[in-house]
């Protein structure tokens, strides 16, 4: 584990209790939004303005084709990108004071904001447009939804670090998705049901990936597959890592612990937790 890692994974459970709470889903209802996949992808790209599904398909690099255009652009024609981003802070708003309890007020919300600032003047656009989007946005000024808009660059900062390595190391959506459950890191149904690709994809994909000698006959990586990987984990924990080398170890550590005390009563993250929710052998 490295700084930037253990750092995105306790900013990212309180980024995705935007994924789980029936507020949300029901804020996108009210704006004109229909159903989980519309709704998830009208408001994580929202701040791009209402861009054409390729778009999406580029940035959202680990979905099926089919799951994006099913859902955009008949969002744009339903609702705006103002308002679902207007219900999801909402939502969102409503989410964090049913799950933080007391601890909304807590003085580790305005310190963590504090850090988490100081560290986004170290970042960059270029290759990061989901990240360039929220950046773009207003803030809000409640403290403990103006952490989960901080806690949302944060994560989509290294999300478009992680598709530049991906990039890289010459992936396409599918062999992305398929090349991480091959090394163990998500179960095998988030290819089909979570991600949206279809079995044929799949399939090409594996194949793909056999030619390249990162995978054997069942899809399970080969030494070379987890070497591969490794690499761009690293290449994503190294460009990822550099503003929080210049935050310094003592604030990075501090940072952790002020988010992990939060993050503690929030629900299981399906990223992180999967085998917690999907069992051990998904």
């Amino acid at each position: 584990m490295t700084v930037a890692r253990d750092l995105w994974e306790v900013t990212e459970r309180y980024h995705q209790l935007c994924y789980v709470a029936p507020e949300v889903r029901e804020a996108g209802t009210d704006a004109g939004l229909k159903g989980f996949w519309m709704n998830y992808f009208a408001t994580r790209s929202a701040p791009m303005g209402p861009v054409r599904p390729e778009v999406v398909e580029a940035v959202f690099f680990y979905y099926g084709p089919d799951r994006v255009h099913r859902a955009i652009p008949d969002a744009w024609r339903f609702s705006t990108p103002e308002r679902v981003l207007a219900a999801r802070y909402q939502a969102m708003d409503a989410a964090l004071r049913r799950e933080l309890g007391p601890l909304i007020d807590a003085a580790a919300v305005t310190e963590a904001i504090e850090l988490h600032e100081r560290s986004l003047e170290w970042t960059e656009l270029l290759g990061r447009p989901l990240f360039a989007g929220w950046r773009s946005l207003e803030p809000p000024t409640e403290p403990h939804l103006l952490l989960w808009h901080l806690a949302t660059l944060q994560r989509e900062y290294r999300s478009g670090c992680h598709l530049i390595a991906l990039a890289a190391a010459g992936l396409d959506g599918c062999e992305s998705v398929v090349s991480h459950v091959a090394v163990d890191q998500a179960p095998r149904a988030w290819i089909t049901d979570e991600a949206g690709w279809r079995d044929e994809d799949a399939r090409a994909a594996v194949e793909r990936l056999q030619a390249r000698g990162w995978v054997d006959g069942d899809g399970t990586a080969t030494e070379l597959g987890r070497r591969e990987r490794r690499a761009i984990e690293e290449l994503t924990d190294s460009l990822d890592g550099r503003r929080w080398e210049r935050l310094g170890s003592e604030r990075c550590a501090r940072l952790h612990e002020l988010m992990a005390g939060l993050v503690a009563v929030l629900p299981p993250d399906d990223q992180l937790d999967w085998r917690q929710i999907y069992g051990e052998n998904a």
